[in-house]
């Protein structure tokens, strides 16, 4: 990717160094070119999406089209947005105190047109990061075409000048997003009226502002995204609109369980060590949910939940080992059982399942539970820490049974070694952790029981 240091300070400098100026759309066409030839990734933490959506999106990028994304919540329409400036180059210039970033071969303002004549190769220029040439707005039903597009500024009347004087006016989000890239996420929120300020800008590439006769070039690109169920809901993006999109691409939750799994260990936040088949019994909860027909697919469930899901068992660790003193905060399957009250309201069922929502979400647990025993305890004989269980003590664990005591309870077995070998398992946290899934794996499988005592804990017996 190109990159110009920013060490020169005039236009004359610029020009004798050799700089050629590119529109946004340009820039982001030879700088994709340049990562596809050289293999780098040009969408870092983008998972999912290799064989999909990101394919249409380079061909779109390539077009010069602006682009839609649609698709249900929690399917990183934003965050794939926000790694389109990353093919923008590292530095831009622009004429100094330009209210709207301009280059300083092209001034479209009539006070840079004035300054540039006025000071010649001497008008002084900075430098704009790349970062700051993506701007981002969420549509919500009061944002006005002020907001979007810009408005008289009445502090500039005051001052004196005209209103038909073209510098009494305040730009708004697309016009200083000059030479960048505008993102509008929810668009279909956007009221109708407020979408046609948009057309302009996307054919004719200009603003006009209450009737101003001030015409400017902007050099820009929209992109937005969108939930497909807004269009007959909240909202729709009008006909003219949706047809100066030049791509109109449909993302999606990912296909692959290891990339859920990848999207969890890549965007949740843990406070506690959280084992990896615990983060792969969420994954599995979370595609259940989205193949259920208990469960409302046209709203999708979001990959914010298997996140935040995460982030609570981890957090149900933390406390744990607060209340208990224990120095190795690890999630244990105990904790799982946290998430279903906590993040009941993050899924919209279908409506003939009122009153069921906390059965259809245990259900679904413990199925994804079981599945990821069979997967990672697949082939290793639980037997005889079954017979240990039926000739011995119950084994109790919960929220309020240290890692400690639960080993305490168990057996000596050479199994037990296997499945800590088998999950990685090394601290007394983790083993706690791996045998409490031996035993949830064996209660499901129903090869032995399952109770809460009066305390409340987890009785296996």
């Amino acid at each position: 990717m190109t990159s110009t240091e920013p060490g020169i300070t005039t236009v004359g400098e610029l020009r004798a160094s050799g700089h050629v100026q590119r529109s946004v759309k340009a820039e982001l066409r030879e700088n994709l070119l340049d990562a596809l030839r050289t293999g780098k990734d040009a969408w870092p933490g983008i998972l999912g999406f290799d064989k999909t959506v990101l394919p249409q999106l380079e061909r779109a990028i390539l077009a010069g089209h602006d682009v839609v994304l649609l698709g249900e919540r929690g399917q990183g329409k934003t965050r794939l947005l926000r790694t389109l400036n990353l093919l923008l180059d590292e530095w831009s210039p622009m004429i100094e105190g330009s209210e709207l970033g301009e280059h300083p071969f092209e001034p479209i303002t009539p006070a840079s047109i004035r300054k540039a004549a006025e000071l010649g190769d001497l008008l002084p220029i900075t430098w704009r990061h790349r970062s700051e040439r993506y701007a981002e707005k969420l549509a919500t039903p009061d944002t006005s075409v002020a907001d979007l597009v810009g408005d008289v500024d009445p502090v500039k009347v005051a001052e004196g000048r005209s209103l038909g004087d073209p510098e009494t006016i305040h730009f708004g989000l697309v016009p200083r997003s000059h030479r960048g890239i505008v993102a509008i996420n929810e668009l279909p929120d956007l009221a109708e009226r407020i979408q046609v300020s948009l057309l302009n800008v996307m054919e004719e590439r200009d603003i006009q502002v209450r009737g101003y006769t001030l015409r400017l070039p902007l050099d820009v690109m929209l992109v937005a995204s969108a939930n497909p169920e807004d269009y007959t809901n909240r909202g729709r993006i009008i006909t003219p609109l949706k047809d100066r999109f030049g791509a109109e691409i449909r993302t999606h939750y990912p296909h692959a369980l290891d990339d859920e799994i990848s999207v969890i260990e890549q965007e949740a936040h843990l406070p506690a060590s959280v084992p990896s088949y615990l983060i792969e019994v969420l994954a599995r909860f979370t595609r259940l949910l989205r193949e259920s027909p208990s469960v409302d697919q046209r709203s999708g469930v979001s990959a914010r939940f298997a996140i935040a899901a995460a982030e609570t068992i981890a957090a149900a660790a933390i406390h744990r080992a607060a209340v208990l003193g224990e120095g190795d905060a690890v999630a244990r399957p105990v904790d799982l059982g946290t998430i279903i009250e906590v993040l009941r309201g993050k899924v919209e069922f279908e409506s003939g399942e009122e009153g069921r929502e906390i059965e259809v979400l245990e259900h679904l647990l413990r199925r994804a539970t079981a599945d990821t025993v069979r997967e990672r305890l697949g082939g290793i004989n639980l037997a005889p820490l079954v017979t240990a269980i039926e000739q011995g003590e119950p084994v109790v664990t919960g929220d309020r049974i240290t890692a400690k005591a639960l080993l305490g309870e168990l057996p000596d077995l050479e199994v037990l070694d296997e499945i800590a070998t088998r999950l990685d398992a090394s601290s007394d946290g983790e083993k706690a952790a791996a045998f409490e899934l031996a035993l949830e794996g064996l209660y499901l499988a129903r090869r032995i029981a399952k109770d809460p005592d009066e305390d409340g804990q987890t009785v296996y017996s």
